[in-house]
């Protein structure tokens, strides 16, 4: 299962994944307009009179020996997606561990566990306000609808250039980490860089 949607994220198949990008981008646009259930059971409808229609169609030229009445959605209906009961304990298990640590973190972040890690909150939360008077959750969503199907593909063929991109990045918010941290502790010089501390010699 997992296989396949990473095919369709990196467009191994262009037509699955052209045909579950439109479906996926046009059913949240829609949801501007529609309430959520008006979209979801005119969806439905839509799906169920296509694949009862060819249900019929493929009967009708069995029956007419024009076909092997094979079942037309048989690979769909093939398609093994249960779990033992090993594997949903796992997940289970997963599931609780991600939410506990999840709950821990935010009582460290909320009761400053950390001063300098509620600050970045702090901060982060107040640069979210400004991006929700910009856009709302459901723009948010159809943007990282379009990222998760373009981005990877994007890093697989430049990945070198946007490597490099990141580690600058990377390094100005170390920079900017390291300034702020020895803010918080009372201020102080940057750590020496030669090994040891040693101080270089001076002619």
């Amino acid at each position: 299962m997992a296989s396949k949607v990473m095919d369709l994220i990196y467009w191994k198949d262009t037509e699955r994944t052209g045909m579950v990008l439109t479906g996926l981008v046009v059913g949240l646009l829609s949801l501007f307009q529609l309430s959520i259930i008006t979209v979801i059971s005119t969806v439905s409808l839509a799906v169920m009179c296509f694949t009862i229609s060819v249900r019929i169609y493929y009967q009708l030229l069995y029956i007419l020996s024009w076909g092997d009445g094979e079942h037309p959605f048989k690979s769909y209906l093939d398609l093994d997606i249960s779990f033992s009961g090993e594997q949903a304990d796992l997940y289970m298990q997963k599931a609780i561990v991600m939410a506990l640590s999840a709950v821990d973190s935010l009582k460290r972040l909320f009761f400053v566990g950390s001063v300098f890690e509620s600050l970045k909150l702090l901060v982060l939360m107040y640069l979210v306000t400004y991006l929700g008077e910009l856009c709302n959750g459901l723009t948010l969503l159809i943007i990282s609808v379009i990222a998760v199907f373009s981005l990877p593909i994007f890093y697989s063929r430049r990945q070198e250039e946007v490597d490099g991109f990141i580690a600058k990045i990377q390094a100005k918010i170390d920079n900017v980490k390291d300034f702020l941290q020895r803010l918080v502790q009372g201020g102080g010089p940057p750590p020496d860089p030669t090994p040891g501390g040693a101080k270089p010699k001076t002619q």
